[in-house]
């Protein structure tokens, strides 16, 4: 058996559709070399391994029950390795046919280099600056935290993190690269151990390559191959929190590698700190403002229903102050969270009318338990009268404006390659009927004897493409033409990248590819459904309202249920089991078909109880259910009592 000259190791978490262009481009950048595949899926939900597997057979897949995290993952693919070189590679890249001949000939000819990376392009060609770096010294850390890298880039003082001031077209060492591509060798990575398995994701590259050249083996930024990294996709689909990830790995880097100076080491943490703090306040601030509007909202209402009462802001005595005012926001914004106000991109009217209902009910009754603070019931209706003509009219108004923002330019396309698969996608485009898509025709890359094809004009030849980009201000680029190479490809998007051109990559004519360059021109990411169900808060107050419900409907009403209600034993053994935990009180039909019971409990009423057939088919309970787990908040709940209550 011949020697495997490169072992590659893909770590894949719900990118299928990525993955099998990966898998493809590998295919074409075999050459004559010795090649062995080996995927480590990290419990993916899209059904990575199952799919793919058939279609690759000389792929090893390796499917984990569970998402060990990057640096794990790769060291048992390490271990099942045989290759003289590794090549640590992301799912969502697309090689070169030369890159692995390329990277296999540099380490051959520079012993002394143990890990390199080569020259890493966003999809629209630009180059992507993470691909090497410098080690996140006290300094480093410095300027990258508080912003001077971006302001000076050229900088060798202030650009050393991402090393912006050397030229992306020379090949030089380095003092590390990144994860999405590394070329290393077998006798390196069994050195050092493989990866740092402390790290889930994110710094581990770091550390591999700090930890390699503290063994005084180089790290190199090889510049003459390149590949497209479809960078974050993973991340994007993935449940877990990309910030809190990303300076959780840095403060473990931190604690590492300068653990024996206090002083380094305390300022490291507080700029991590500061930083994580401002990416928070800066991913959420909308959230964080819509909640500093209702606050004010709420106690403003407060202030001019008084006035309205007693005529004077200030009524209530000096003791309750600032108590009213704290309690009053307090119960607002435990109501809104409760209901599922200010988790969703699109704030909403209703919910925000559901809390502040919430809100008035339990106010009301804690008047009665404090009477020193007790104030006018009319008082505060007003309050919450105020507070809902305010909150719906600014919730309206915000919600305009994002759909206005969202609104997007129309997409000029168009499609290189003629053939099955450009009809495929042409047509799949007619029939979603997008408002913001304008096909403008196709471009060939050979010599034709017509002007059109499937009824729409062939607007050039590839060979001038960027002059038919500029004359028809062509905003997105579909390829499907096989016969065009990796590398003319990658260098082609490359010399475009000033043009602000999308390009969408569809050479393979596997549907899962199909469907995700579809979605994506229409604007819809493909995503891991996600469910509200498996949130702690909603399943936090979802427990609380059905023990609260089913006790009042045990202990209070016990009595009245088994005087007029016909099979009250069933009733109450159904409210008790609501109670223990066994049943929810809104929820999944009990079906024995389609019903999934891991991710949701049965409730005694749900979705499928409203329509006209309460025992709808299979497939229609199925879909109300999959509905009902991903978007279950105390709204929609309360949605559903009143229409089932109140139902024809």
């Amino acid at each position: 058996m011949n020697e495997i000259d490169i072992s590659i190791i893909i770590v894949n978490y719900n990118v299928k559709d990525f993955l099998f262009q990966c898998l493809k481009s590998i295919e074409k950048a075999e050459q004559n070399l010795n090649v062995e595949v080996i995927v480590v899926d990290n419990n993916s939900t899209d059904g990575s391994a199952n799919y793919l597997s058939p279609l690759f057979p000389r792929v090893k897949f390796i499917a984990l029950e569970e998402n060990l995290g990057f640096g794990k993952a790769n060291n048992l693919g390490f271990k099942q390795a045989k290759g003289k070189y590794f090549l640590i590679l992301n799912p969502d890249t697309i090689l070169e046919e030369n890159t692995l001949l390329v990277m296999k000939e540099y380490h051959d000819t520079h012993q002394e280099v143990g890990i390199a990376g080569c020259k890493v392009l966003n999809a629209d060609g630009t180059f992507q600056v993470p691909c090497r770096r410098g080690f996140p010294t006290p300094w480093v850390a410095f300027t990258k935290l508080f912003g001077l890298q971006q302001i000076f880039p050229k900088s060798k003082l202030f650009g050393r993190y991402n090393q912006t001031f050397q030229n992306i077209d020379e090949t030089y060492y380095i003092e590390s690269i990144s994860g999405s591509f590394m070329f290393a060798r077998r006798e390196t990575i069994e050195e050092l151990g493989g990866f740092d398995t402390d790290f889930f994701m994110y710094a581990e590259d770091i550390d591999l390559c700090y930890r390699a050249t503290k063994l005084n083996w180089k790290i190199a930024y090889v510049h003459t191959t390149s590949i497209i990294h479809y960078k974050g996709e993973s991340t994007k689909r993935s449940k877990d929190n990309e910030l809190k990830n990303f300076y959780k790995a840095m403060e473990i880097y931190t604690l590492k590698h300068y653990a024996n100076s206090g002083f380094l080491l305390f300022f490291l943490k507080i700029g991590i700190f500061l930083r994580s703090f401002l990416a928070y306040l800066n991913k959420y601030k909308s959230i964080f403002s819509l909640i500093l509007l209702d606050i004010i909202t709420i106690n403003l209402s407060l202030l001019l229903a008084t006035k309205i009462r007693y005529d004077e802001f200030f009524r209530f005595p000096d003791h309750a102050y600032p108590t009213v005012f704290i309690v009053i926001t307090l119960v607002m914004l435990g109501a809104m969270v409760s209901i599922g106000e200010y988790f969703e991109e699109k704030c909403s009217v209703r919910k925000s009318f559901f809390a502040l209902m919430i809100t008035f009910f339990v106010l009301s009754s804690l008047t009665y338990f404090f009477n020193e603070y007790a104030f006018s019931r009319g008082v505060l209706l007003m309050t919450i009268a105020i507070t809902t003509v305010l909150t719906s009219g600014y919730r309206t108004i915000i919600n305009s404006i994002q759909k206005i923002r969202r609104k997007e330019i129309d997409k000029r396309i168009a499609i290189i390659g003629m053939n099955n698969h450009s009809e495929k996608i042409l047509k799949r485009l007619q029939s979603i009927n997008a408002h913001n898509t304008n096909i403008l025709g196709f471009i060939a890359t050979e010599t034709v004897l017509v002007n059109e094809f499937s009824n729409f004009p062939i607007i050039g030849h590839f060979d001038y493409l960027a002059k038919i980009i500029d004359d028809l201000k062509i905003s997105e680029i579909i390829i499907t033409d096989k016969s065009i190479a990796n590398y003319d490809l990658i260098k082609t998007i490359t010399s475009l990248k000033n043009n602000a051109v999308k390009f969408h990559i569809a050479q393979d004519y596997e549907e899962i590819v199909t469907a995700r360059i579809i979605n994506e021109i229409t604007g819809i990411e493909p995503t891991v459904p996600k469910y509200n169900i498996t949130k702690f808060r909603y399943k936090f107050v979802k427990r609380v309202v059905d023990i609260l419900i089913s006790f009042m409907l045990l202990i209070v009403t016990t009595p009245i249920i088994l005087i007029f209600f016909n099979k009250s034993k069933e009733l109450l053994k159904n409210f008790w089991k609501v109670f223990i935990g066994k049943y929810t009180l809104i929820g999944l039909l009990s079906n024995e078909n389609g019903l999934d019971k891991e991710l949701g409990k049965v409730g005694l009423i749900g979705l499928a109880h409203l329509g006209k057939n309460e025992y709808s088919t299979v497939m229609s309970i199925k879909r109300l259910n999959d509905y009902y787990l991903q978007n279950m908040s105390l709204s929609l709940d309360i949605d559903i009592f009143f229409k089932y209550i109140f139902r024809k």
